[in-house]
């Protein structure tokens, strides 16, 4: 197991804050929202960091941006790759276009159109695999050898997990301490980066990672202290396909994260569409997971303080009928 100087040498709230600073005036800061109904209904207090207004319609930008700006004046001259169902391909895309790097993304065939679109609007090289007869990281390390690219992963990296932490800085400077944080988990660079900036701002608040019950490795992971995997999990949470915690973010996820909890296909549609009826957020599935464990009862907070991390707006309109009929059942 990793110690805890060793974790603070991988990713540390100063790295948060700094990513922060290296943000300011570029990332937007990103309202925090509130609902009657919602702390009626869950008797708690609860504030929604709303992400889905963020640059490219996600908390992405943040790790994408602070990556970047990072690298060295040659790494810049090259180019970087990534790997992406779309969110990170955005960020990264759009994180290159101000900087003056060039971005080549490796996006799966099934990635929302909307994603794909947006992150070749963006100005990125967009190269296409079949997710189930590609591995896509393995893809990803053969096109940047043959090109002399640098490989931004879209999680497993302490610059990218540092820009997500400041999402939770963010939120804490906002509303002050919490008694929980709920955060979605793909590949655990958001609830991870999170975590680190709970446990220094809010020392008490318990941060949650939540999950879909179809790609729960992390949350195995989390319970066995073993690392999980699932390939090509079947979840419309497409920011949650990730296959795996990483090399850095198991270790964080562990030290830091309080409690994992995973929620049903149906739960997070219903949830989605809760935030799009009655707090008029237009959110995507995997925005809607920390939502979802809230309200669907996976967590139970009553007379608490309860942050919600909505992390993502960029849905498929083309999807709302298969959304629909699973929020009916």
């Amino acid at each position: 197991m990793v110690d805890r100087f060793d974790l603070e040498r991988l990713v540390s709230f100063a790295d948060v804050a700094n990513a922060a600073e290296r943000l300011h005036g570029v990332a937007h800061c990103t309202p925090v929202m509130t609902s009657r109904t919602v702390d009626e209904r869950v008797q708690a207090n609860v504030f929604f960091k709303c992400e889905n207004f963020q640059r490219t319609g996600s908390f992405k930008f943040r790790g994408a941006y602070n990556a970047l700006s990072r690298l060295s004046d040659e790494q810049k001259r090259r180019g970087v790759l990534t790997y992406s169902s779309g969110n990170h391909a955005q960020a990264i895309a759009l994180a290159g276009k101000l900087l003056g790097i060039s971005t080549t993304i490796v996006m799966p065939e099934n990635a929302p159109e909307v994603k794909l679109e947006a992150t070749g609007d963006y100005g990125a090289e967009i190269v296409l695999y079949h997710p189930s007869e590609v591995e896509r990281e393995r893809l990803g390390r053969q096109i940047a050898a043959e090109r002399g690219l640098t490989v931004v992963p879209p999680y497993d990296h302490p610059h990218v997990i540092a820009g997500q932490g400041t999402v939770a800085k963010e939120l804490f400077e906002e509303v002050g301490e919490l008694d929980c944080l709920l955060v979605c988990c793909g590949g655990g660079g958001l609830l991870s980066g999170c975590a680190i900036a709970a446990r220094t701002l809010s020392p008490s608040c318990r941060t949650i990672g939540v999950e879909p019950e179809r790609a729960d490795d992390a949350t195995r992971s989390f319970y066995t202290k073993t690392l999980h995997t699932i390939k090509s999990p079947d979840t419309i949470a497409d920011g949650a396909r990730t296959p795996s915690l990483g090399e850095i973010t198991f270790p964080l996820v562990l030290h830091y994260v309080s409690e994992m909890v995973a929620v049903s296909e149906a739960s997070i549609a219903r949830s989605m569409f809760f935030l799009w009826e009655r707090m008029k957020l237009v959110v995507e599935p995997t925005g809607a997971l920390a939502t979802a464990a809230l309200l669907e009862g996976e967590v139970i907070e009553p007379n608490t303080r309860v942050g919600v991390v909505v992390t993502g707006g960029n849905v498929a309109l083309s999807q709302l009928p298969h959304l629909l009929d699973l929020a009916q059942h």
